[in-house]
């Protein structure tokens, strides 16, 4: 059923192509009034708002004029691909077809006299911010993506008003109050649930730091196991579980006393939760190294009760690396790669 599944979109795909190509060889014979009555221009616009770039690019080569297409609020391509978020539609403004206006691109505005840095403070369409893990990646998206067009935008329209007599940065102030708030509340709801594990571990690892397995010497008080070559793999593994859950639990008390600042969610915030997801993970696989090397002491010539027992060790970090790597790679991409 999968094979044919993917049989079925690639002949989608074909099928969709062969009619593009249709559509590019008659967009090349008609006149501009043929493509009003076509809708051609309009067809540019959705385009656009869904992020279809296959077909805009296919458009603008047949007729470039198709590009420049504006609806009746003054809003062209560009307009809707700022307000709906269409990372590879917005690209195309550094494309060789675009070089001749982009000045023009740049400080262009609308019906309301909005430029495009005041159409980028606008929140962006539910089906964008939901494919990030919490509102405080989607404010962070969306930050992201104000300062992306800023950069693109004349610097005048920085601090340009529109007909409501707003900046830029005031609409986007007020438009993400609520996602501010969304936000906030993800971001310590999750470190109160990380720092509690976190604890739990630097709490169990302190312990078993003076409780070592097969005891001590009772007239010198040196453990037993001191010359073990295995003792030295638990001690160590306790030390670094012990010393990367703290660091942990110190990064996520740093996110639940932050003061969340619309710029704290661009870095700051972020990195304290990628940092502190990797401390965590560090330690619990240590606490688990620490675990097995434990019994391995105890429980010398029993290869069997130990390979199984290590066995099941490794379930904590089975569990933990799939249930995290999304936020993980996700808190990466966009914090470190992205800048």
């Amino acid at each position: 059923s999968g094979i044919r599944e993917i049989y079925n979109q690639k002949m989608t795909h074909r099928l969709v192509l062969e009619i593009l190509n249709c559509l590019y060889q008659r967009i090349q014979e008609s006149k501009e009034s043929e493509l009003r009555e076509a809708s051609a221009y309009d067809a540019m616009l959705q385009a656009a708002k869904h992020g279809n770039i296959e077909f805009i690019d296919a458009m603008r080569k047949a007729n470039p004029d198709l590009l420049w297409a504006i609806d009746k609020n003054k809003r062209g391509i560009f307009s809707h691909a700022v307000l709906n978020r269409r990372k590879a539609v917005f690209q195309l403004i550094h494309d060789a077809t675009v070089n001749g206006r982009k000045e023009i691109v740049r400080c262009r505005v609308d019906a309301f006299n909005n430029s495009l840095l005041h159409l980028a403070g606008n929140l962006g369409p539910s089906s964008d911010l939901h494919r990030r893990s919490g509102p405080a990646l989607q404010m962070q998206r969306e930050i992201l993506w104000f300062k992306a067009v800023e950069k693109i935008v004349h610097p005048k329209c920085k601090e340009a008003k529109n007909v409501e007599d707003k900046k830029p940065r005031e609409i986007f102030t007020e438009s993400h109050k609520e996602l501010v708030k969304a936000g906030e509340k993800w971001a310590k709801d999750t470190a109160g649930s990380f720092t509690l594990v976190a604890t739990l571990i630097t709490t169990i690892m302190f312990a078993a730091a003076f409780t070592v397995p097969g005891g001590n010497n009772q007239d010198s008080g040196v453990p037993l196991f001191l010359h073990d070559y295995t003792f030295n793999i638990f001690i160590i593994a306790d030390a670094i579980s012990l010393f990367t859950s703290s660091t942990s639990v110190l990064l996520f008390i740093g996110i639940l006393t932050a003061r969340y600042a619309e710029k704290d969610f661009l870095k700051s915030l972020p990195l304290k939760l990628l940092f502190g997801l990797i401390a965590l993970f560090f330690s619990v696989v240590s606490m688990m190294v620490a675990f097995c090397a434990s019994l391995a002491m105890l429980l010398k010539g029993h290869q069997g009760v130990i390979i199984t027992a290590m066995s099941f060790a490794s379930i904590p970090v089975i569990v933990l690396v799939p249930s995290q790597l999304r936020l993980f790679i996700e808190i990466f991409k966009s914090t470190v790669l992205s800048n």
